[in-house]
This record gives structure tokens, sequence and C-alpha cells, in this order.
């Protein structure tokens, strides 16, 4: 069955259709939505990581939840199409550092377990109930951008971040908490590219008097 693979991670995780099949041909309701999860599961972190990772569902959304393999990969990442109908269940691609932290917070153990600091994409946005209580599940939906996580216990005040949600720059998440992390708002490629020929910003060293 052939789905679409996204050129371009910065695509939103608009569901996309299997490519045609030919006259005649129409797949089924179950093929579409196995191509939809795989395109929104390709979309959650950059192309060349993606396109060769394990893609998994969740059997179910409860804090026993169990992995459910879509798509065995050929590196060490597992990305994930997630379910626009469930708050918090998001598209996202995990290393696997990251994939046991985030196991850790959805089955509600009291500190994560990742032995090294973990990384997850979540290029396509997120939804949740809390950005500073991790074991909140009924708050309202809090919409959150294009963004990638550093898993490790970060301290906004000790290392000169803010601690509020925002859609710049980067943010502790669930400071003062054990699942403290550092939130990095959009992607890896903003910005432009420094060039010796064409780069007219002007990037000169700069000292600011601060009397």
């Amino acid at each position: 069955m052939a789905s679409v693979v996204y050129n371009s991670a910065f695509q939103c995780c608009v569901p996309n259709p299997l490519t045609p099949r030919g006259e005649g041909e129409v797949p089924t309701p179950e093929e579409e939505s196995f191509a939809c999860k795989i395109n929104r599961a390709l979309a959650s972190g950059p192309i060349s990581i993606t396109k060769n990772a394990t893609i998994a569902d969740w059997s179910h959304w409860g804090p026993d939840r169990k992995l459910v393999i879509l798509r065995e990969g050929t590196n060490h990442w597992t990305a994930f199409p997630g379910n626009e109908n469930t708050v918090g269940n998001v598209p996202m691609c995990a290393d696997p550092m990251g994939l046991q932290w985030i196991r850790d917070a959805y089955a509600g153990n009291p500190v994560p377990t990742n032995t090294a600091p973990g990384l997850i994409y979540m290029l396509c946005g997120a939804n949740q109930h809390t950005t500073t209580t991790p074991e909140d599940r009924t708050s309202p939906a809090i919409p959150i951008g294009p963004h990638y996580m550093i898993l490790w216990p970060f301290d906004a005040e000790r290392d000169g971040f803010p601690n509020t949600i925002r859609d710049q720059g980067a943010w502790v998440m669930f400071d003062k908490t054990p699942y403290a992390h550092l939130h990095v708002c959009g992607t890896p490629w903003a910005g432009k590219e420094y060039d010796r020929e064409t780069t007219k910003a002007n990037w000169d060293l700069r000292y600011v008097d601060r009397t």
C-alpha cells in the first residue's frame, strides 16, 4: 500500500490520502486511515529522521497504554501520528531516551527514568492540559505551536530561562517538578543561514551598555 511522504517537516499535519491508485480503484476507509496515520507521524519531526523511524500508535489512551507498531523502522527513532480528538495525544518523534521519558510521564510515574538527555520533536504543534503540573488530566486544552523538547532536569531560575508558555525562544515546562524540561519553540531551521558572500544581516558582536 502506497502512502504520501512529506517533502518537508515544515508541512502541517493535515492528513494526506493515499496516492492515486488508478481509475476505478478506491482505497478502503481503513487504508485511508492507516495512510493518514503514517503521514502525520512522518510530519512530526525532521523528514530525514522520520522517513526511517519506527511508526507506532498507542493501544488506548490510559496509564497502562502499550505501543502498537504500525511500521518497523531502521533507525532508533519512534514517530507517532497522534489523535486530534484526544488532548495530549499529539504527533511526535522521539529518540530512545525521549520515548522512555514520555512513557514514564504517560504512566504517571513519580520521576522519569531516562538516564541521559532525551529529544522529542513535535513539529506539528501540540495540545495539553497544563504546562505546570504533569499529572493534570482535566484542565481545558492549551494549544502549543511547533517545538522540540530536550528532556533533562532543567530549572528555569538556575539556568536563566522563563517558565511561562510562549511562541518564540525557549522555556522550561513543568518547572520545579521531576518532569521539568526545556521546550524550544519553532523548528531547528528557523532564521537565516549564514553565508559569507550573501548574508546581509548584521551579526557583529556588540556590547550593550548596562549602566
